[in-house]
């Protein structure tokens, strides 16, 4: 297989393209501009394959993208390049309508003209899998699970240039019939994740004993997937998936936040105790704007008809990644000095908070 992924020095992207180089053996061409989320570090472990090129690009760049595929001549497309965290879609929404509306539209149209031209036996094997969120679903009330036919409802910038992108993709598949997949996944977690999202960060405050902030009263729900199980279904569903159908892909593990940041400080204390729980760094700050209550997703179109489980259950992946950030501070420590400090994000002006210490903590 020769694979296309775009945004393949993400957090989601990385994972994904050393499974399907190191896993797989398959050639991959990873397109990335390279934002600040983005870590070539990430990708130390293929960076010498054989398999493996990297071009510098914008998805945003329709002669880059047509270039690409007319030298690379892929098999698949796996579209996961996009501006990802709500925080920052909340006061500087312009990258994520530019980067995921527009971007995926320029990535479709590349995708399209290259297959309208390929033969008929390489056309008829061609996919294109575009790689989403259970964000576009919006909130959920208690008991319900967001399943493959639930109505869009997003709330964000972010959710909803995901959904609008979403759609793209559905119309690209029924006008043009370009073989098309969408998959919509729970909270990822896990190795080299960036540290401005909730795991990596409290991990890194907590190591650093700083402030633990949770939003609101910390009851907020998320449904956590470890990021080697999610990669493992993309590539299934590239593989096995129906043409024109979405899957979403979960961990079976709804959480409140405040249950996850606790487990976080208890598996820390295990393994690097310090005198006193981290837990008394836990401090309740005012929420976000139009935060949804609770996500949870049924995987089981997925589990049925492509015979996919996540192998982590939430205590073995986060002690898996609590692991791994304290064996690795080479990867994350730069960040947190030179890109991202944990300065909280997503306020608008009239939540600035009044006092200087409030404005360090973070989200």
């Amino acid at each position: 297989m020769r694979v296309v992924v775009t945004g393949g020095a993400g957090f989601i992207g990385s994972a994904l393209v050393r499974h399907l180089v190191l896993g797989r053996g398959w050639d991959v061409l990873n397109i990335d501009k390279l934002t600040y989320a983005a870590n070539v570090q990430s990708l130390a472990s293929v960076s010498d394959k054989k398999n493996y090129r990297f071009v510098l690009a914008d998805i945003c760049d329709a002669d880059a993208m047509a270039r690409t595929f007319a030298e690379f001549r892929p098999d698949a497309v796996m579209h996961l390049a996009a501006e990802s965290h709500v925080d920052r879609s909340i006061t500087s929404s312009a990258e994520f309508i530019k980067t995921n509306i527009l971007g995926t539209h320029v990535l479709l149209e590349a995708s399209r003209h290259y297959w309208e031209g390929l033969p008929a036996d390489r056309r008829k094997s061609f996919r294109f899998l575009h790689v989403s969120t259970d964000e576009v679903y919006g909130s959920l009330d208690e008991g319900d699970f967001f399943v493959e036919s639930t109505a869009y409802d997003p709330r964000s910038p972010y959710s909803a240039s995901k959904a609008s992108s979403d759609h793209l993709v559905s119309a690209w598949h029924e006008t043009y019939g370009l073989p098309a997949l969408i998959t919509n996944c729970s909270n990822n977690y896990g190795p080299y994740h960036f540290p401005e999202k909730l795991i990596p960060l409290i991990l890194l405050n907590a190591l650093e004993k700083r402030p633990l902030p949770v939003y609101g009263d910390g009851r907020n729900i998320r449904d956590w997937l470890y990021v080697e199980d999610h990669v493992r279904a993309l590539t299934m569903v590239l593989e096995l998936g129906r043409v024109g159908q979405t899957y979403n892909v979960g961990g079976r593990a709804p959480m409140e936040n405040i249950s996850v940041v606790e487990r976080i400080c208890d598996v820390l204390d295990d393994l690097r105790p310090d005198g006193e729980s981290r837990r008394k760094l836990i401090s309740f700050v005012p929420d976000r704007p139009g935060h949804d209550r609770r996500y949870a997703i049924d995987p089981g179109k997925i589990e049925t008809e492509l015979g996919w489980r996540a192998e982590n259950t939430f205590d073995t992946g986060i002690a898996a990644t609590v692991e791994w950030y304290l064996a690795n501070e080479w990867w994350w420590r730069p960040l947190r000095e030179k890109v991202y400090s944990g300065t909280r994000l997503g306020l608008l002006p009239t939540q600035a908070p009044e006092d200087g210490a409030l404005a360090e903590q973070v989200v």
